[in-house]
């Protein structure tokens, strides 16, 4: 990852824990000058954890009687502390510090050393800043979902009316969501004319995904094969351009937009394949949204990839008319 890029977000951990010190401060001056016993309690607090430091020096062997000792000294003054803080109707971890992220504490590597989700996220939205999903997600997603702007009547050629179907296609991606976290091999395959709505609902999952801390990846067929492109093809051999291509394998959820309005070839085809192929050995989940027909998809691209798709996909058919000039 791009050294410049990895130092901004640093930067942006360090910013965000300076400004919670502060205001943790600040809750602690208040309860300070509300309760002043409360003060004398972490003063006396501090005071027998020192003293416990010195008398372990002098005795040392000892130490399993002093620290036992300390230990019940320092309880005793906390459940007096919680006794008065409960009693000013103030809440027991008022005075902690608090953070944006419990699984970190803001520092963005967990223990154990592993990448926290809340950073592998920050590093794929830098990464993939250029996607512009922010504000999109603000506008699309389940909330503003609005199920009356499919129409209620027959379509010719298929049993259910758009608005049944959809309706459907809505229950299956909010199962999809719900189970997200099951091994259970799910992708979708939304399929469809234009303007029926598939994009506007692959925002509707990547939003809801987004929400519980996963690593969502959402570009078009066009830009992601430009992204293997520039890789392959030595046109661009930044870090930045090597995580977006990891990415592409290692999100949680990969949304393929568009798929078919990428450049058709041999090198296009493998591409697409291994990328699929990949995600699907190693668990990961993809939803792939086309204009294209089944049919269309088998002409254009290697009988790999249609069997791949169809065989692990669930394809979910989009019909009715154009919602855009509706």
């Amino acid at each position: 990852m791009n050294n410049d890029i990895l130092r901004e977000v640093f930067l942006e951990y360090e910013r965000k824990r300076d400004k919670e010190e502060i205001e943790r401060k600040k809750r602690v001056e208040y309860v300070y000058s509300k309760i002043p016993a409360i003060r004398r309690i972490d003063e006396d607090i501090e005071k027998t954890s020192l003293s416990m430091a010195k008398k372990i020096l002098l005795n040392p062997q000892e130490y399993e009687e002093i620290v036992g000792e300390t230990k019940k000294a320092i309880e005793d003054l906390r459940m007096e502390k919680a006794y008065l803080l409960t009693e000013s109707n103030i809440d027991l971890d008022y005075m902690d510090l608090k953070y944006h992220c419990e699984l970190c504490k803001d520092k963005g590597y967990l223990e154990s050393g592993e990448k926290c989700t809340c950073l592998k996220q920050e590093l794929a939205v830098r990464a993939y800043r250029m996607s512009n999903l922010g504000s999109v997600l603000n506008r699309e997603n389940f909330q503003t979902f609005n199920i009356e702007v499919f129409s209620n009547n027959k379509f010719p050629g298929e049993d259910l009316t758009p608005r049944e179907n959809m309706m459907d296609i809505v229950g299956i991606s909010e199962g999809f969501i719900s189970n997200f976290d099951e091994k259970n091999g799910e992708n979708l395959l939304f399929y469809g004319t234009t303007g029926l709505g598939k994009t506007f609902l692959c925002n509707c999952m990547a939003k809801a995904l987004l929400d519980k801390n996963k690593i969502v990846i959402y570009q078009t067929a066009f830009t992601i094969l430009d992204i293997l492109e520039r890789r392959k093809f030595g046109k661009d051999s930044s870090e930045v351009n090597d995580y977006q291509y990891n990415l592409l394998f290692d999100a949680d959820l990969l949304i393929i937009d568009d798929l078919g309005t990428e450049v058709t070839n041999t090198f296009t085809n493998a591409e697409i394949f291994n990328i699929v192929n990949t995600r699907i050995i190693s668990g990961k989940k993809t939803i792939i949204s086309t204009n294209l027909t089944p049919g269309e998809i088998s002409d254009i691209y290697s009988d790999r990839v249609f069997s791949r798709i169809l065989a692990r996909f669930i394809p979910l058919k989009f019909y009715g008319k154009d919602l855009r000039w509706e």
